[in-house]
């Protein structure tokens, strides 16, 4: 079964919460590409989403933030439940996960003042304006991420997030543990990740 077959009966699955009758073993076995989403990341975001379905009102499209990737590459995805189209995107991480920014997520927390990324399943939240311009609140669903309120954990654009950082430095810079976008590619976030979908975030 080709790819893009396979993942689209399982958006399908999932879109229909019928989680339990994906082919988690089938999905770990596609090989991964650092431009792809892992399988296995969608794997955990679908059980999450099966998890969490009561306070997620949004079962058409959801995000998948793979932090096993570099933030030089594209790897927040926007995930169509319904078609099984991915669109991958460029998306920062916190200073408290990549003290040496090394450009590669070393850990998360959920503590307040770690200014570091927090893994774990998310309700999209309400838009508001802030420091960055539009912007979109996040919930925290999980032991692992349940501070993202009270430490202002959202989705912004950046003006260190860029192909052009990339090209100059090598990586992007750093939030302070927030989830930050290109301001090109901003508007097809909030767009399409509306209120009442979920984020999930996550290491393979």
């Amino acid at each position: 079964m080709g790819r893009r077959i396979f993942l689209t009966r399982s958006a399908a699955a999932i879109a229909g919460l019928g989680v339990s009758g994906l082919p988690f073993g089938a999905l770990a076995s596609v090989a991964s590409d650092e431009a792809l989403l892992d399988p296995r990341l969608l794997a955990r975001a679908a059980s999450a989403l099966a998890r969490h379905g009561e306070h997620i009102a949004n079962h058409q499209i959801m995000a998948i933030a793979d932090f096993s990737k570099p933030s030089r590459i594209p790897r927040f995805f926007l995930y169509d439940l319904i078609g099984g189209r991915t669109t991958p995107l460029l998306v920062a991480h916190g200073i408290g996960s990549d003290r040496g920014h090394s450009g590669w997520v070393q850990e998360f927390s959920n503590i307040p003042g770690s200014e570091a990324t927090s893994a774990g399943a998310y309700r999209i939240g309400e838009s508001y304006i802030g420091k960055y311009g539009a912007s979109r609140r996040l919930i925290g669903l999980e032991p692992q991420n349940d501070q993202a309120e009270n430490r202002a954990i959202v989705i912004h654009p950046a003006p260190y997030v860029s192909q052009a950082i990339i090209d100059r430095q090598g990586k992007l810079g750093r939030s302070q543990g927030c989830f930050a976008f290109c301001h090109s590619d901003i508007e097809q976030v909030l767009n399409r990740l509306v209120p009442g979908a979920m984020l999930y975030a996550g290491k393979v």
